[in-house]
């Protein structure tokens, strides 16, 4: 893995350039660069997540998929690197099945919301979805291992999931959209 920080002003990058793992700059807007930081803002809404009062093997299993965002980071930070694995993924098929296999059929489509935690369980799914976007479009111009966009297609349902169980967890249930609901004006 590349070196770790010990200063953390360098000011290397005042001139809008960043290091990569392997010791190469690139622009802070690059699509790398992109893809990195949406990959760690999804790991901090996770810590968001994890300060819920949550069951304790349920914050376990997330704090592992931190860990597992912070290897796919490491990974999208040294091209040619490879860190993240099938094994992986079929952890989160895994989780798919354990947290789905309690829940009602979906009969309508749910909005975001429901309890803290489920809403921010949604919160982190759509920063999942954005930074699998991401990660999409990098693999359109640069080698991306299939892995990294399986772990965060199978993430993002994962985390939608969580937060129907998240919702039961609490004695309520899914909020869902009304689609014949008239407007208040």
């Amino acid at each position: 893995m590349g070196n770790r920080l010990s200063k953390i002003t360098t000011r290397t990058g005042d001139n809008g350039t960043t290091g990569l793992g392997d010791g190469s700059r690139t622009g802070k807007d690059s699509l790398r660069i992109h893809a990195i930081g949406e990959v760690d803002e999804l790991n901090s809404q996770l810590g968001v997540l994890l300060c819920e009062a949550l069951d304790t093997d349920l914050r376990e299993e997330l704090f592992s998929i931190q860990h597992d965002l912070f290897d796919l980071g490491g990974e999208l930070c040294i091209p040619g690197y490879t860190l993240v694995t099938e094994t992986q993924v079929a952890r989160l098929d895994r989780l798919l099945e354990k947290y789905n296999a309690d829940l009602p059929p979906l009969q309508e489509f749910i909005l975001p919301g429901g309890t803290r935690a489920a809403a921010l369980a949604h919160v982190c799914r759509t920063v999942c979805r954005r930074a699998e976007r991401n990660i999409v479009s990098l693999g359109k111009h640069e080698t991306v291992q299939p892995p990294l966009r399986l772990y965060m297609n199978r993430l993002s349902d994962l985390l939608f999931v969580l937060s129907r169980v998240l919702n039961r967890v609490e004695g309520g249930g899914d909020v869902l959209w009304q689609k014949d609901r008239q407007r208040d004006i």
